[in-house]
């Protein structure tokens, strides 16, 4: 097991060090600058600014001096906020982006698998309709058509909760009912088809068979096996939420991480892109790890141990 989660690690290093590599040279590819303006800058300014930020060294000395930065986990100063590093606007934007992330994930957890198990027993009945429909609705309407659509009932309609805004609970009640619709049809209609596979299964003939009330057949024994296939789901879906919703947290003037992505990108600060970017594929590699391990949790005949080779 150790070995595993040793090479798990090297090989999590390895691929964020890819996509750190990548992203930086696609940046420098581009055909305008961090300086590019509609108005273009006097030369003197535009070379003031790339000494300033060593854009004017060569390419392969910016390359090697960011990954040393990186490595010492210094993402670098923004070029759009001045006097701010990557580090601070993550440190800033993510927390919020994870609290919304956090309960929209609950949401999603807590409403899709019931769903989908409630259609999964009552199989070609309205209830597996109506949990297939609302599954389609979730999966085929945009975010941003979501977003608008519950500001428009709640907040302008029956005035309920916020139209926008951040600090306080009910300011979080749309944005995360809006992150959660994708996830919960998703994850309702996972639990449903893998709920229906593992009723076929002969252990849970032989359960029934011994008496055992639907309930303990369902929660006992069906119950472990159709998490399996929802835990896979959980880690990107996680990386993703966490990081922020860009459109969401754009609609709801949310100061999550994701709207400082946008404005990066709109922008052409290509340290933010690039910190911002690493700090997703970091946590995207993370959360499939933990997907792993708890593999072993969920089905005790999962062993992540070394093959020997005669």
């Amino acid at each position: 097991m150790s070995k595993y989660v040793i090479r798990r690690l090297l090989s999590m290093f390895l691929v964020v060090l890819i996509v750190a590599s990548a992203t930086f040279f696609l940046m420098r590819f581009l055909p305008s600058g961090p300086f590019s303006r509609e108005k273009a800058l006097p030369a003197a300014v535009i070379k003031n600014l790339e000494e300033r930020y060593h854009m004017n060294d060569p390419l392969w000395k910016q390359y090697v001096d960011y990954i040393g930065n990186l490595l010492r986990g210094d993402l670098g100063p923004s070029f759009k906020y001045r006097d701010r590093t990557v580090n601070s606007i993550i440190k800033d934007g993510f927390p919020v982006s994870a609290t919304l992330g956090a309960v929209a994930v609950l949401l999603a957890v807590v409403i899709g698998i019931p769903l989908g198990i409630w259609g999964a027993l009552r199989q070609n009945g309205w209830q597996d309709n109506l949990v297939m429909f609302v599954a389609l609705l979730g999966v085929s309407v945009p975010n941003f058509i979501m977003a608008v659509l519950l500001m428009f009932i709640f907040a302008l309609g029956l005035h309920v909760v916020p139209a926008a805004g951040w600090g306080s609970f009910r300011q979080t009640i749309l944005p995360a009912l809006t992150l959660a619709g994708y996830p919960t049809a998703f994850i309702a209609r996972l639990v449903r088809s893998s709920m229906l596979e593992v009723l076929r299964q002969e252990y849970i003939t032989t359960a029934r068979a011994k008496g055992l009330s639907e309930h303990l057949v369902i929660f006992r024994h069906a119950l472990r096996n159709i998490l399996i296939p929802v835990v896979t789901v959980l880690g990107p879906l996680i990386a993703a939420v966490f990081t922020g919703s860009f459109v969401v947290e754009k609609i709801f003037a949310i100061p999550g991480l994701g709207r400082y992505y946008v404005t990066s990108i709109n922008d052409r600060d290509y340290t933010t892109i690039l910190g911002v970017t690493i700090f997703y594929s970091a946590l995207l590699v993370s959360m499939n790890f933990l997907v792993d391990l708890t593999y072993a949790w969920l089905d005790p005949r999962i062993r992540y141990v070394e093959r020997k080779v005669s």
